[in-house]
């Protein structure tokens, strides 16, 4: 039984996409124990994934940080991973990689770098839809993709029962207006529109539900629906 590390940041919505590749990985490696690296808002929830066996936190401090960062390093070697699946793709992990497996290739480090197709930038190749790059990804890596392109997120829910009981939430549509405070760009800057659309509709039948967190009490309050 050989350990496998699985390396996951991001925001939630980046979690949500990545648990089919999550999952054929983990069915890839039948008798193998997954490890997945990630930073605190996930941790307890990657913890409920029936595909992975341990969760390891990254606190992502500063890489000047060099007490935490040797932390870090020690503890991921500790498990004497056989490979890694860098599902992040980021500079941070370009930048692990080159502390742990400096030399690696895909047979070791799977990652957009080492999986590259032959003729294609890293910039170039970013304009494909994540789930597509996982694609690619992990099939390059050995991976069957069955789930890549579907991923399945309906581990994750928590019992609401309290909540929707203070609110009083019979019918009701959630909605996730919100983004990463670095990527405004990926805005939308219409629901507003769409939920007048959707209480005209739907005449008023279901309430519209927005969930912020707490750096996003402010702008929750530009939002025409209940915020909880």
């Amino acid at each position: 039984m050989s350990n496998i590390l699985i390396i996951k940041h991001g925001s939630l919505g980046d979690i949500a996409q990545a648990c089919g590749a999550i999952q054929d990985i983990s069915e890839s490696h039948k008798g193998d124990q997954i490890h997945l690296l990630t930073t605190k808002p996930y941790f307890d929830l990657f913890k409920k994934n029936p595909h992975i066996s341990n969760v390891i936190l990254d606190k992502r401090l500063s890489r000047l940080n060099l007490i935490y960062l040797y932390s870090l390093m020690k503890n991921i070697k500790k498990y004497n991973f056989s490979k890694v699946y860098d599902l992040q793709n980021s500079s941070r992990t370009a930048f692990y990689k080159r502390i742990l497996f400096p030399n690696a290739s895909k047979d070791i480090w799977s990652s957009t770098e080492t999986t590259l197709p032959e003729g294609t930038t890293k910039d170039n190749f970013d304009k494909d839809s994540v789930l597509s790059r996982f694609d690619h990804q992990l099939k390059i890596s050995g991976i069957n993709t069955n789930h890549t392109l579907c991923p399945d997120f309906s581990w994750s829910p928590s019992d609401i029962s309290q909540i929707k009981n203070y609110y009083q939430l019979e019918k009701y549509i959630v909605l996730f207006p919100f983004c990463s405070p670095h990527l405004t760009s990926k805005k939308w800057p219409y629901y507003n529109e769409l939920i007048n659309m959707i209480n005209e509709k739907l005449e008023n039948k279901f309430k519209v539900v927005i969930a912020p967190g707490p750096g996003e009490i402010k702008e929750a309050s530009t939002i025409n629906a209940l915020c909880v």
